[in-house]
């Protein structure tokens, strides 16, 4: 059901980036392009991996994750920041996103990495409540902060 993605797995990696970012309702901020994620995730220097959900009848990809290494000063370790997780729509409910987890965590305990991170929507109930579920705890002392666009273009002049 989950398999490492392949260079010929970017179109359709893109594609639910576009609905993950569609569903978010921030559309008109996913800009990446097929060719930037071929080079994150396969390039010659690789920063970012995936994996591909997929059904167990057809072997069509019905979800993916995206995700890199972090590092904790506290812990002295390595951990996985999970980027993007999206099972789409049809497929929800048939254990394609617990399975993602499921392997990220695997890699996370095989590596002897300390943490799995990820950020989620504050209005987004389904997933909080799915995630709680798994034993994820939210760290509600924390806030991200975010440098972009013309903030980030001022700061690094």
């Amino acid at each position: 059901m989950i398999r490492t993605a392949t260079p010929a797995d970017v179109p359709v990696i893109h594609a639910m980036v576009r609905e993950l970012a569609d569903y978010e309702k921030a559309l008109h901020e996913a800009r990446a392009t097929e060719e930037q994620l071929r080079e994150a995730l396969f390039g010659e220097r690789p920063a970012a991996f995936a994996h591909i959900a997929e059904d167990d009848t057809t072997r069509e990809p019905v979800g993916f994750c995206l995700w890199f290494l972090n590092f904790s000063t506290w812990r002295g370790v390595h951990g996985i920041y999970l980027e993007d997780l999206y099972v789409r729509p049809e497929a929800r409910g048939g254990g394609h996103g617990k399975a993602l987890l499921t392997e990220l965590a695997r890699i996370c305990v095989e590596r002897g990495y300390e943490r799995l991170e990820w950020s989620v929507l504050d209005w987004n109930e389904p997933s909080i409540n799915f995630y709680k579920a798994l034993g994820a705890a939210p760290q509600d002392e924390w806030t991200v902060y975010r440098l972009t666009d013309e903030a980030l273009a001022r700061l690094g002049s």
